[in-house]
C-alpha cells in the first residue's frame, strides 16, 4: 500500500515529514515493512501553504486497513489542529494513482473536489479533517512519479527541545560541504558564509542534508556535530529537480505558475527600492518583467551585468506580472554598446544635445558635433547558466551542480 499524508504542520510547529517518520516506525513495530519514505514538494506558489508545501508518502507492505487506522491515529495525535491553516488529509491506496494528478499539483493548482473524485474512482481509503485541503497533497504524494529524484536525510529533535535554539556545530557543516559537494548541496552558502540546512522555525527538524544518493547524504551527515537527534529518516524526494517548471512565452503566463521563458533583454536592468533589480525581456511580440529580489544577494550582480540584446532563458515563478528569478541562462550575449554625448576637447567637458536631429553642442564654448560617441564595453558576463545562492534557493529548484537544466 501507499500511505499519503499532508497538511499536519503550522507556522508554530510540527512537520509533516516528522509525523511520517514516526508513522514509519510504528508501522514497523506492527510488523509491516516500509520500502520507501517519499517527500514530495508541490507548487511552491500555493498561497495557503504553511512553509515548503510538502506532502509525504510511505510505500508499505502490510494490511491497508490497519495502515489507514494507524495513519489517522497519528495525525490526530501529532497534527497542529489549533492552526486555522492546518487541514490534514490521509490517503491509503493499494497501487499508485494516476501521475497526472501529481503533475498538476506540482506545476499548477488542484481543488479538493478533484482529489476526492480521483480517490472515489480508485476505491481509496481516505479521510480529511476540517476543510480537508490536505487531501490534495496526500493524493498527489501517492500519485507521484519521479523520473528525476534526489535524497534528503532529516534529523529530528527531541520533543522537549522543540522551539529552543538548535545546537548544531557550524564548522562541521562547512566541513561536510567541503567533503561532499557537488554530490550534496545547500548545506551551507559559501559565498555568503551562512548555514542553509538548519531551520529557524519552531518545528521538530534539527537539520537536513540533500544529495544525489543515500550514501552521499549519509557521508555528509557523518561530519555533523549536534545535539542528539530523536530520530533520523532518509527521504526520496523531487527536491532539486525543477519538477515545478513549465515551458512559457512572454505574454502567455499564468499567475502562480513557474516557467522557463526565452526572450531578449530590452533595456538595462535597474535597481529599485530595497535593492531589488528588474528588467524586461521580449519575444518580439510581448514583454515580461523579470525580478531579482534582495534576498538573492550576489545573483543580482549577474543580473545587473545583462545588456540590451542579450538572449536569455529566464526561470522562475510568475507572480504579480513578474518572473521572480531562480536562475537564468545567457544564451547569446550581445555587444555592450554605450552611446553618449561627445567630449569637447577644448573645454574638457561633455557636450549636451542641441535639439532633435541637431547633434550636440558645448554649453561653454559653443562647439558643435553631429554624431554621438559610440563605445563598446568589454563584457564581464559570458554565455552560460547562473543561479541564486543556496540561501535563496527554493526546494524544487535544480542546482547547477546537478547539471544543465532541461531546455538550456
Amino acid at each position: 500500500m501507499l500511505i499519503g499524508i499532508d497538511d499536519t504542520d503550522s507556522p508554530a510547529g510540527m512537520c509533516t515529514t516528522y509525523l511520517g517518520a514516526v508513522l514509519a516506525r510504528r508501522l514497523i513495530r506492527e510488523h509491516m515493512r516500509v520500502r520507501e519514505a517519499r517527500l514530495v514538494r508541490l507548487n511552491p506558489n500555493v498561497t495557503f501553504k504553511t512553509r515548503g508545501n510538502a506532502a509525504v508518502a510511505l510505500d508499505v507492505d502490510g494490511d491497508p486497513e490497519k495502515g489507514f487506522a494507524l495513519a489517522c491515529r497519528i495525525v490526530e495525535e501529532l497534527a497542529d489542529f489549533s492552526c486555522e491553516k492546518t487541514n490534514p488529509g490521509v490517503v491509503v491506496v493499494e497501487s499508485r494513482l494516476d501521475p497526472a494528478f501529481y503533475q498538476k499539483a506540482v506545476t499548477d493548482f488542484c481543488e479538493i473536489g478533484e482529489a476526492t473524485e480521483l480517490l472515489e474512482r480508485s476505491g481509496a481509503r481516505y479521510r480529511g479533517w476540517k476543510n480537508r485541503r490536505g487531501l490534495v497533497g496526500a493524493t498527489a504524494a501517492v500519485a507521484s512519479f519521479l523520473p528525476d529524484k534526489t535524497f534528503e536525510v532529516l534529523a529530528y529533535r527531541e520533543p522537549d527541545r522543540w522551539g529552543t535554539p538548535r545546537e548544531v556545530d557550524k564548522e562541521s557543516l562547512f566541513a561536510a560541504e567541503e567533503a561532499t559537494f557537488p554530490h550534496t548541496w545547500d548545506t551551507v552558502d559559501l559565498a555568503n558564509q551562512v548555514v542553509v540546512c538548519v531551520p529557524h522555525t519552531p518545528d521538530p527538524v534539527l537539520f537536513g542534508i540533500r544529495g544525489e544518493s543515500p550514501a552521499w547524504v549519509m557521508t555528509a551527515r557523518a561530519f555533523i556535530e549536534s545535539e542528539k537527534p530523536a530520530l533520523e529518516q532518509i527521504w526520496v524526494t523531487n527536491q532539486g529537480t525543477d519538477a515545478h517548471l513549465l515551458p512559457g512565452a512572454c505574454g502567455h503566463l499564468s499567475e502562480g505558475l513557474s516557467y522557463r521563458v526565452r526572450g531578449t533583454v530590452t533595456g538595462r536592468p535597474a535597481t529599485g527600492a530595497g535593492g531589488h533589480v528588474s528588467f524586461t525581456i521580449s519575444d518580439k511580440e510581448r514583454e515580461v518583467r523579470c525580478m531579482a529580489y534582495e534576498p538573492t544577494k550576489n545573483f543580482r550582480e549577474i543580473i545587473r551585468a545583462l545588456v540590451p540584446g542579450d538572449e536569455i532563458i529566464a526561470v522562475g515563478s510568475y507572480k504579480k506580472e513578474s518572473i521572480n528569478l531562480e536562475k537564468i541562462c545567457l544564451v547569446v550575449p550581445a555587444r555592450d554598446i554605450r552611446i553618449q554625448a561627445p567630449f569637447c576637447t577644448a573645454c574638457n567637458k561633455r557636450m549636451t544635445s542641441a535639439g532633435k536631429d541637431k547633434g550636440y553642442k558645448c554649453r561653454k564654448c559653443g562647439a558643435h558635433e553631429k554624431d554621438p560617441e559610440v563605445q563598446e564595453v568589454p563584457r564581464t558576463l559570458s554565455a552560460g547558466w547562473y543561479e541564486v545562492p543556496p540561501t535563496a534557493r527554493r526546494h524544487l529548484a535544480k542546482p547547477l551542480c546537478r547539471g544543465v537544466p532541461d531546455g538550456g
